[in-house]
């Protein structure tokens, strides 16, 4: 079987409804809204027939929360890792996200916060933990659940696409192509409903290297 997990983000917060940020440091639950979207994206899911065997989510309430639905549909155990929590954003929590893009894009770090750099290379830790850990959980296609910014940083780094941007709740597929010993690994991602959201496009299939694993 080729290697591979999914990835879906979290259902609606109030701070997403809203449209200001909400980091790592900042523990909000789903909206009554949020929790049906994970409802149905997990019952979506579990009809579609694709293999996963596990489901591993961030610490945070709106993660865990859409996690455990998953787990629950899918009748299949549920882990939590730090390394899925969203970047930490300091002083930049509650602000409108169209007032800090330009902050985001320019790669400040947020007064009190995580540093993209940092940010980045936790995540990418966790990925090489989840592909080359003894545990041996890539083989159990696992779905990962996290918020808006560790999707950002899978896309980017493993498909190859920045400015790509997942909506709550939505599915994403990543596969691993090849990995050449000692070199970086292949990875295609997918969406499995509807298109990715991307500034300025949006592929329904991405490719792109990682780093190494």
């Amino acid at each position: 079987m080729t290697d591979g997990f999914h990835f879906v983000r979290h259902g609606e917060t109030e701070d997403n409804r809203r449209g200001v940020r909400c980091g790592g440091d900042r523990d909000v639950p789903l909206t009554a809204q949020g929790v049906e979207q994970a409802r149905q994206a997990a019952a979506r899911f579990q009809r579609s027939g694709r293999t996963c065997d596990l489901v591993i989510a961030g610490p945070l309430e709106r993660t865990t929360v859409t996690g455990a639905l998953f787990a629950e549909a899918l009748g299949v155990p549920l882990l939590r890792r730090d390394w899925l929590r969203e970047r930490t954003l300091g002083e930049w929590n509650g602000l409108p996200i169209a007032v800090t893009r330009p902050w985001f894009a320019a790669g400040e770090t947020p007064p009190g916060g995580e540093g993209e750099g940092a940010f980045a290379a936790r995540v990418l830790d966790g990925v090489d933990e989840l592909v080359n850990g003894s545990a041996g959980l890539l083989a159990r296609r696992p779905l990962l659940v996290g918020s808006k910014g560790i999707a950002r940083i899978l896309l980017h780094r493993l498909a190859g696409r920045p400015g790509v941007e997942l909506g709550n709740c939505e599915v994403v597929a990543f596969t691993r192509l090849s990995a050449p010993p000692g070199g970086p690994g292949w990875w295609r991602c997918d969406a499995l409903e509807s298109p990715l959201e991307s500034r300025p496009e949006s592929p329904k299939a991405m490719t792109g290297t990682c780093c190494p694993a």
